[in-house]
């Protein structure tokens, strides 16, 4: 009998769907379904993925949970193979007696990087989104627990740490606080990467970190949204534009090679052409180079989806254009570091990513190996690389 994952949407999702599948009974034969219900494409992409692997699987049992199975439940129940459907509160006892306490949810990709949960739920109500509906309100790990748990995952070889959760910035004592805990606790753990900030948050511990240790990996993803004020605050955001520059400012003046990532969400209710600008100017301003574009989807329930919105057409578009500024930035960034050195942590069979998050061909490299490469030239999303 096997296990298999099906992971859609957040990296927390996929450090609990490996979580929930290492408690799965061996003898049991079980697919997964950890769905996302950020958006509208999302929860359909969810749907899709059960049905696919009914198909390729049909005498394995379906448990479904995530987001989108919190939210609206009765949609996957009918669904062909589903067996089980849990909630988020339950995921991670889905196979093990509910009084036993939830172990941190943990996922190595790989065989070389672990997605270690320390935070979960938001206490925020950004009028676009349900996550916080699904989730409840953020509940910070202990950190012994976290400690532990990435402990056990450099045994079971990660090279890497990535620390993940819904909002990791409103960790209780500070995320800089947290950083410098688990760096000194663990000797042994070399590389350390955060996933999405919220940039209002970003603390002096953390920027402390970025200034003077390098084991921090020096790329921050920033959940920015938008690059006009009228529509961060119909957003109910709690930065400025100005904010999110000054951030950067920040981040750049504590470590000059940081390299700078961003959520931004297109075609938001009531965006004019000149609101979308502000957006689009954004990607220079910030100096973004990893941009995840997302065309606004009115999820049900939110303030958002109440709002004027704009026509779909228009939304396409806009993100659209947003993606190609954004890809032509990003190729013009990697083909600035061809010429240089960089640290690379080879991820696959001769693929990686530098320090910075630049994803790098480097032939002949082992899975796990670390080091410092050469960049020879890119392409348009990939570096290409000797060892130094």
């Amino acid at each position: 009998m096997s296990v298999e994952t099906v992971t859609l949407g957040c990296r927390l999702n996929f450090a609990e769907s490996e979580t929930i599948a290492r408690s799965v009974p061996a003898e049991e034969d079980w697919i997964v379904v950890n769905s996302c219900a950020v958006t509208n494409a999302a929860v359909r992409q969810t749907r899709q993925a059960i049905r696919q692997a009914h198909r390729r699987r049909p005498s394995a049992q379906i448990l479904v949970t995530g987001c989108a199975a919190e939210l609206d439940s009765g949609s996957f129940e009918a669904l062909p193979g589903v067996s089980r459907i849990v909630g988020n509160g339950r995921k991670l006892n889905a196979f093990t007696a509910n009084d036993v306490m939830p172990p941190v949810a943990a996922g190595l990709i790989h065989k070389v990087k672990s997605f270690v949960a320390i935070q979960n739920g938001c206490d925020h109500r950004c009028t676009f989104c349900s996550i916080w509906q699904a989730r409840g309100p953020s509940v910070s790990l202990p950190f012994e627990a976290i400690r532990d748990a990435i402990a056990r995952e450099i045994d079971r070889g990660a090279r890497e740490i990535v620390l993940t959760g819904v909002d990791i910035t409103d960790y209780d004592g500070g995320l800089g606080r947290l950083c410098q805990r688990l760096l000194a606790a663990e000797p042994r753990l070399a590389r350390l990467r955060l996933s999405s900030l919220d940039s209002v948050e970003i603390d002096e511990p953390l920027l402390e970190l970025i200034a003077g240790e390098p084991r921090l990996m020096p790329h921050f993803h920033l959940s920015l949204q938008a690059g006009d004020d009228l529509i961060l605050k119909r957003m109910k955001r709690r930065h400025s534009r100005g904010d999110a520059m000054r951030t950067v400012e920040r981040i750049k003046a504590a470590r000059s090679d940081a390299t700078i990532g961003a959520d931004l969400i297109a075609g938001f209710p009531t965006e004019t052409e000149a609101m979308a600008i502000n957006s689009l100017n954004l990607l220079n301003d910030c100096d973004i180079i990893a941009a995840h574009i997302f065309p606004f989807s009115p999820r049900p329930d939110t303030p958002a989806a109440r709002m004027p919105q704009i026509e779909r057409e228009l939304v396409k578009a806009r993100a659209a254009r947003l993606r190609t500024a954004a890809a032509e930035r990003r190729s013009r960034w990697l083909g600035s570091v061809v010429g240089s050195t960089q640290p690379i942590l080879v991820e696959g069979h001769g693929t990686g990513h530098t320090d910075t998050f630049a994803p790098v061909a480097i032939a002949g490299a082992r899975r796990g190996e670390t080091g410092v490469a050469k960049v020879t030239g890119c392409t348009a999303d990939q570096l290409t690389a000797v060892w130094a």
